[in-house]
């Protein structure tokens, strides 16, 4: 066995290579590897796994890949190999796992690899294939296929009846090709079926049938969590048979946006009680929004936007008290917003444009302090604006624009610390422009247009560093444009339709007359005033400087990999490409799977690490905004400090707290590192401590939903920092549970979490557990080792009573002297004894955080102890 994965190896695989005939395993995934794929090790006859997954491989795969007769597993996914599949891969008897995707292949796909009759995953996704699929193969073929990926490619034809004979298949994933054709009833047979992604291609609805269409048939697949048919052609109507069968207690997930759906909601969509995701937007439905729909209870996400729906939105909507986002914009839903609303605690995103809702926002709706955008613009809405909003702390898009809304602008609009855009435009309102615009530092786009609004524009708004659209035009403003700040920017668009505006020249508007007496005053001031006072406040601060230099001169001059630099300042996107010398891999720390870690250097001298989020992969644009959310307010000496960000409408990052000494996996699995038990019981004693801190002692209880070595980092101390609150969830003081179908790493995730996406503190109580034990066995809980029924946990656990010596790091235990390995395996009993009650099945069993600090402090100061009588090094 030969692994190197995850590491930094560049250049090309040695010749040297081949001399190692018995080789079996050979892993080199996540490096920096380049040159011919499979130039140097074809003739390893004895290759049983080759896994050279995510590096910069680039030619073909040659044919002599037959002659590796022993393979196993052939993972070459996430390169530049380009050219043909060959034939000579059907040779592989063995294969049971082909991963080829997120390559440069073309062509066809050879259909020897129906010839591999053990193969159970084959993944081809994002390359250049092209074809149709031989009927034939799936008649005689690959009888144990359990995954099949062909996403992203030019696939076409109809997909074969006798697709039903894959009878174990588990995902079939055609997303983005160009099938065609009806498709297929069969597909019902597939019993263990449990995603299906049909999205993105030209299907078409079998319009002679009626009732028994293909998502009829699906209901006799009781496994099948995802259902996803999205941007095809398939016209007709949604049938009763939807939220029937096995499908109304196993579907989560369900997308059928721009399919030209029409009719009605059937009322038996609320049968499907598991349902998170639905998605039945840009149709042609019409009717009103079912009653039912409020019975879908574990509902997170609803999208019914740009349909015919019509009536009003029904109370029983307020019984989806998990909702994070509603779309229901485009439709010609009236009458009053149900007053309940403001119940749902969840909501976060609310979008209600281009309906026809009329009357008052009710003021209950504005007692839901979370939510984050509110979209309700065009509309029928009147009356004054609401004076209630000082509560919604987190708001940052509020739309009102295109309604009736009269009077003037809230004061309490102010508070609204958070606000990033806010359109109020094609109302009623009128008086001034408040001054108080200038409290929302991070206002981006403030539209007020086609208003009544008077009197002058607030100069103070030239403060607003960020704004980058502003529009009043057609009001009956007066006075002088302000010229400063992001004024610069504007042209005379934004004022147009106010007569008594005057200002600079660009504007091509009458310049401003100050009159005699005004002008007489400010020479007045200018000259006599203003140079005394000048003189005195200059030496003030030279007199306070020069007495207080050199106690704050450590303070003023902060060293170069201090994150003091850089706090509170915006960087720009240049900037952040000069500071990772334009995001090159030499730069690069790591990894992950919604994007890249780089380690930057400013021009001030900062050393940071700058998380770029790849916002092509689905769900790094909310956890870019989740981290944002989070990291902006919590302080704590063990979790990683968020400096400031770069974000635009195509890129997003994070500038962070650079961490000298890696993460934890890099201690505990690199051979030129090592950790004392002294040393490890210090970093989980400081990962606890970050714990309860987002548990208990922040404003909300924060769950980190992803705890695991790779996210506890090092600084330059050893002192260990929580860090990536990419799928965190934050929960309200009186809601301490909720649903997610975002799902942390496999084999850290609890049993609830994992099956059932419930979310609560035991959650991270379950992953600092399986963190325990991985961190003094040296072992993780995705260890080949661990198969069938034998777990981390289970493997602790069976040996903890007299073989404690058997599990944990032997690096732990390596001394000579029989009483001081005894008092060694006394402590690690002790903290596995702990790991085990934090990975309890239950969740109410589980211990909680505080509980696990004191234990941890406890064992501590017995390790302090023995050192302190030499007989623990430290």
């Amino acid at each position: 066995m030969l692994s190197l994965n995850r590491n930094r190896v560049y250049g090309e695989i040695p010749s040297s290579l081949t001399s190692c005939h018995m080789l079996e395993v050979l892993s080199l995934s996540f490096n920096e590897l380049e040159g011919n794929i499979l130039g140097e090790i074809r003739n390893l006859s004895s290759l049983q796994w080759v896994d050279l997954a995510r590096n910069n491989f680039t030619g073909t795969i040659p044919p002599s890949i037959g002659n590796l007769s022993n393979l196993v597993t052939l993972e070459l996914s996430e390169n530049k190999i380009k050219g043909k599949i060959p034939c000579e891969i059907g040779c592989l008897s063995g294969l049971t796992v082909l991963r080829l995707g997120i390559n440069k292949l073309n062509g066809e796909m050879p259909q020897s690899i129906f010839n591999l009759s053990r193969l159970e995953h084959l993944s081809l996704a994002e390359n250049e294939l092209s074809g149709k699929l031989p009927s034939f193969f799936i008649e005689r073929g690959l009888p144990n296929l359990k995954e099949l990926y062909l996403a992203y490619n030019r696939f076409s034809g109809r997909i074969p009846n006798s697709i039903s004979n894959l009878s174990n298949l588990n995902v079939l994933d055609f997303y983005s090709n160009s099938f065609s054709g009806h498709i297929p009833i069969t597909l019902g047979n597939l019993h263990n079926l449990e995603i299906l992604n049909l999205a993105t291609n030209q299907f078409t609805n079998d319009l002679s049938v009626h009732e028994e269409n293909f998502l009829t048939s699906l209901a006799n697949c009781s496994y099948l969590k995802v259902l996803w048919i999205f941007n095809n052609i398939i016209i007709g109507l949604l049938p009763k048979s939807t939220g029937s069968g096995n499908l109304s207690t196993s579907l989560e997930s369900f997308i059928a946006s721009s399919c030209r759906i029409s009719g009605t909601i059937p009322n038996e969509i609320g049968n499907l009680s598991n349902l998170i995701w639905l998605d039945l937007g840009d149709n042609e439905l019409n009717g009103i929004i079912p009653p039912t729909l409020g019975k879908l209870e574990n509902l997170q996400s609803l999208d019914l936007s740009g349909n015919k729906l019509q009536g009003s939105m029904p109370n029983s909507f307020c019984n989806l008290r998990n909702m994070y986002q509603a779309h229901l914009s485009g439709n010609r839903i009236s009458r009053q917003l149900p007053t309940c609303l403001g119940n749902l605690l969840s909501l976060r995103e609310l979008y209600l444009a281009n309906n026809a809702f009329s009357s008052k926002i009710p003021l209950t709706f504005w007692s839901n302090e979370h939510i984050q955008i509110i979209d309700f613009s065009n509309n029928f809405f009147d009356g004054p604006l609401p004076h209630e909003t000082e509560k919604l702390k987190g708001l940052t898009v509020l739309n009102l624009s295109g309604n009736q809304f009269s009077g003037k602008i809230p004061i309490t609009f102010g508070q609204l610390q958070s606000l990033n855009s806010l359109a109020l435009s094609n109302n009623k309102l009128q008086g001034p422009i408040p001054d108080f615009f200038d409290n929302l530092k991070g206002l981006e786009y403030l539209d007020l247009s086609h208003n009544n609004l008077s009197g002058e524009i607030p100069k103070s708004l030239e403060t607003l560093t960020d704004l980058n659209y502003f529009n009043v035009s057609f009001n009956d403003l007066s006075g002088e444009i302000p010229n400063g700040g992001p004024f610069i920017n504007f042209t005379i668009d934004c004022f147009r339709g106010n007569k008594g505006l005057c200002g600079a020249s660009r504007f091509k508007i009458n310049a401003c007359k100050l009159s005699k007496l005004k002008s007489s005053r400010k020479n007045i001031y200018i000259r006599y005033i203003m140079p005394p006072i000048a003189f005195i406040i200059l030496a003030s601060i030279i007199v306070i400087l020069l007495l207080r230099y050199r106690a704050r001169k450590s303070l003023l001059s902060p060293p170069s990999n201090s994150p003091l630099g850089l706090a509170h300042e915006r960087v720009s996107y240049y900037e952040l490409l000069r500071a990772t010398n334009n995001l090159e891999q030499v730069n690069l720390i790591g990894r992950g799977s919604l994007g890249s870690v780089y380690k930057g250097i400013f021009s001030n001298g900062t050393t940071a690490a700058v998380k770029v989020f790849d916002l092509d992969v689905q769900g790094a644009l909310k956890s870019f905004d989740i981290e944002c959310q989070i990291l902006r307010n919590i302080r704590h000496r063990n979790l990683v400090k968020v400096i400031t960000s770069c974000s635009n409408l195509d890129f997003k990052a994070l500038i962070l707290e650079y961490m000298l000494n890696g993460n934890l996996d890099q201690w505990l699995y690199s051979p030129n590192y090592f950790l004392s038990i002294a040393q490890r019981l210090e970093i989980m004693i400081d990962v606890a401590s970050a714990i309860e801190y987002l548990h208990q002692d922040y404003s909300s209880p924060i769950i980190h939903c992803d705890l695991k070595p790779s996210n506890i980092l090092l600084d330059e101390d050893m002192v260990a920092h929580v860090g990536d609150f990419g799928i965190a969830k934050l929960l309200t003081n009186e809601r301490r549970m909720e649903l997610t179908k975002t799902l942390g790493t496999i084999g850290y995730m609890a049993p609830e979490y994992g099956s059932e996406g419930l979310v609560s503190t035991s959650v991270d109580v379950y992953s600092y557990g399986i963190l325990l034990m991985e961190t003094f066995t040296r072992k993780k809980p995705t260890d080949e080792m661990f198969m069938g029924q034998l777990t981390l946990r289970s493997w602790v656990f069976g040996s903890l009573s007299n073989e404690i010596a058997k599990i944990v790091d032997i690096d732990l235990l390596n001394v000579d002297r029989e009483n001081i390995r005894a008092k060694h395996e006394m402590l690690l009993t002790l903290i596995m004894e702990l790991a085990l009650e934090c990975t309890a099945d239950s969740p109410e069993e589980r211990i909680n955080i505080k509980d696990i600090l004191i234990r941890l402090k406890k064992i501590k100061i017995e390790v302090q102890e023995q050192q302190n009588r030499g007989i623990l090094n430290v």
